[in-house]
């Protein structure tokens, strides 16, 4: 039985495990999507969504902590420095899986794992539907131009 065993191992070693979701996490900060295994993605979004939170207050502490974790200074820096200021009013939810369909040679599930604030075409859909909303009502009432107002009040002083 596996009561209170929390979390996919990926057929891997614990060691091996912990290196390919830093590897994994350090490709998805660099380059903002990486395709991989749906239960790859789905164990790679429990391990960054919590480095992502971090990121949003930059101390010491948090880069030590997130540092331990990833390995790379360089996707440490990047973190704190660009993603953390595009996704620092965001609640969480920061990673979204789209899945694909099946890998061609052994018929894996196949997924793309990406940061959500970095999709330009997710976002411009959501904007572009709030500027474009209009009432199908009638529209406003004309109004007598101020033009025959002042054409009486010439004839009455003649």
């Amino acid at each position: 039985m596996r009561h209170g065993k929390k979390g996919n191992h990926l057929g891997r070693k614990t060691a091996h495990r912990k290196a390919m979701l830093a590897n994994m996490a350090c490709s998805l900060i660099e380059h903002k999507r990486i395709n991989t295994t749906v239960a790859k993605a789905k164990a790679l979004k429990q391990f960054v969504e919590p480095m992502i939170t971090k990121s949003k207050e930059d101390t010491t502490h948090n880069r030590r902590i997130v540092m331990s974790r990833l390995r790379q200074k360089e996707a440490v820096a990047e973190l704190f420095r660009e993603v953390a200021a595009k996704v620092g009013d965001r609640p969480g939810g920061y990673t979204r899986i789209i899945k694909l369909g099946n890998r061609l040679g052994d018929n894996a599930d196949m997924a793309m794992i990406e940061l959500v604030d970095y999709n330009e075409i997710y976002n411009a859909g959501k904007e572009t539907k709030k500027t474009t909303r209009r009432s199908r009502r009638g529209g406003k009432k004309a109004t007598t131009p101020p033009v025959a107002v002042e054409t009486k009040a010439t004839n009455e002083e003649e």
